[in-house]
């Protein structure tokens, strides 16, 4: 009987292990310490947020100060774009050389600096030097923030973790907006140094909180400091079988043999950037110029549809939209401050659960729609000689609608995506690239967008848009991967094989699928 009994209890704790073994996993919960970690880096974001709603406002309080022209603002406007590739052509490099922690306190200082040259500018000369050197410390910042937090958050994670540089950017943008209201009723001379010399603030604290930040693992291995990159990696996994997984994956991209445990190892030269731009311009594998063209092309087409032209010209399309005050104006410019702020928080609860794919195609679906519809309201604003009420609301909702769904997908997965793709040893320099073309692209349409709508209308600049939007689209559709859930050093393994990458991922679904079954009976 008491044998019977134990059987009966054997057999009941097989099935109940059997049972156990089909039961989803649970979600891990939420590592606090990657999550403080992620947050402190992308803080830096806030820089260029900051200056991009600022300048949104002071453009206007300067050209009648400094008697600038159109031309001269539009240039000012724009050029902080181009400024920044400097710093992102370096930051690269740097970030290899001194670590992604110190770029990051780089980053800060530089602009500060900038900032506090262009609160006492005296002429439009002075004025451009301050540009020029904030636009330096944005270079770094935007190219360093998303590579820092890709390489210390776990995969369960890395959507959500990766999207807050694009949170800080939008937090930027709104505090640059309240800034441009709170400093508009002192004497012109006054209002736009303040607002511009604000921006020094910020940068001394996230310069302070970023020392307190571990380095990241990734860098340290690269350095061969498997010991300090160990304990980075046990505090920044969700388990310890996923440190050790990520350390050995690490380890493998950086040429460390499995089997080497030491504390300090050798790692080889080509570990510290030698080569890394001939792999990737001259002899690229076909997986790495397809990571190559899905990263740049994803950098130029959010800006090439023009958010940063609807975030720095606001004041301007609402003026030619119908409200011609400056008080409704910056008020309104604070509605899509906020507006486009809410919505990035609500994509970065959505991106590890729905997908980078799904939120990126139903991003740029409602963008097209909102252009389009913006076009024909302000054409018909344009072409009207008397007030229509509903069009100037349509341009209102249109503006607003369209920031929320730039939020919702291409504004954070441009930065999620780009920094998740490429492989260990390509990832700060192709980071590098990819924003360097995003600078470039943003410059030059912030830089042309008032003579562009002096040529061919305010609607016809946002057909123009729209047609962007479309090629993007399909862009995206063909040719980009999905890459949630993914480790880092799995992600490259679906790319390479351009537009038939559906099939490529079908078979490592295959595969993996086998190895769970195969693991599953061993046990």
């Amino acid at each position: 009987m008491a044998d019977r009994k134990h059987e009966e209890n054997g057999v009941s704790s097989k099935s109940n292990e059997v049972i156990a073994d089909f039961d989803p996993p649970k979600k891990p919960k939420r590592n606090k310490y990657a999550f403080a970690c992620a947050m402190l880096a992308s803080m830096t974001s806030i820089l260029l947020g900051y200056d991009i709603g600022v300048m949104s406002g002071a453009q206007k309080y300067i050209q009648r100060d400094l008697h600038c022209s159109d031309k001269q603002i539009e240039i000012l406007v724009g050029i902080l774009n181009l400024y920044s590739l400097v710093g992102s052509a370096a930051a690269g490099r740097t970030s290899d050389w001194i670590g992604r922690r110190y770029t990051i306190v780089l980053a800060g200082a530089i602009f500060f600096v900038g900032a506090i040259l262009m609160g006492f500018a005296t002429n439009y000369a002075f004025l451009m030097v301050g540009r020029f050197v904030a636009g330096i410390g944005v270079g770094y910042a935007l190219m360093i923030a998303p590579v820092y937090t890709a390489e210390v958050s776990p995969a369960s994670a890395r959507g959500f973790l990766t999207s807050f540089p694009e949170v800080f950017i939008n937090a930027g943008i709104m505090f640059g907006y309240v800034s441009n209201y709170a400093f508009s009723k002192l004497p012109t001379h006054l209002g736009w140094r303040f607002m511009l010399g604000i921006g020094a603030v910020p940068s001394v604290f996230l310069a302070v909180g970023v020392l307190g930040m571990p380095e990241s693992p990734r860098w340290l291995i690269m350095q061969g400091r498997l010991g300090d990159a160990k304990i980075v990696l046990d505090k920044t996994s969700d388990s310890l079988e996923e440190s050790k997984l990520r350390l050995a994956d690490i380890k493998e991209a950086a040429g460390i043999p499995a089997d080497c445990n030491d504390d300090i190892v050798q790692v080889s030269k080509q570990s510290h950037g030698e080569g890394i731009w001939k792999e990737l311009w001259i002899h690229p594998t076909p997986t790495v110029r397809h990571i190559l063209i899905a990263a740049l092309g994803i950098h130029f087409f959010q800006q090439a549809s023009g958010i940063d032209s609807v975030v720095l010209y606001s004041p301007r399309i609402f003026e030619k939209a119908g409200i011609v005050k400056d008080t409704p104006q910056l008020l309104a410019t604070i509605a899509v401050g906020f507006v486009k702020t809410t919505f990035i928080l609500v994509a970065t609860f959505l991106l590890d659960r729905i997908g980078r794919r799904p939120l990126l195609l139903s991003s740029i679906a409602g963008m097209i729609m909102s252009l389009m519809s913006l076009g024909i309201a302000l054409t018909i604003i344009d072409h009207s000689d008397h007030k229509v009420p509903w069009a100037i609301t349509l341009s209102i909702a249109m503006v607003l609608s369209y920031v929320a769904f730039f939020s919702i997908g291409m504004g954070p997965i441009t930065w999620v995506y780009s920094s998740e793709i490429f492989p260990l040893r390509l990832r700060a320099q192709g980071c590098s690239i990819g924003v360097a073309v995003n600078r470039v692209t943003s410059g030059v349409i912030t830089m042309t967008f008032i003579s562009l709508y002096n040529a061919i209308t305010i609607g016809g600049a946002f057909f123009l848009f729209t047609g962007v939007a479309v090629v993007g689209c399909v862009f995206f559709y063909t040719l980009f991967p999905e890459t949630q859930g993914k480790n880092l050093e799995e992600v490259e393994q679906v790319f390479g094989t351009f537009f038939r990458w559906r099939s490529r991922q079908a078979e490592l679904d295959r595969q993996k699928e086998a190895e769970m079954i195969a693991n599953k009976t061993e046990s």
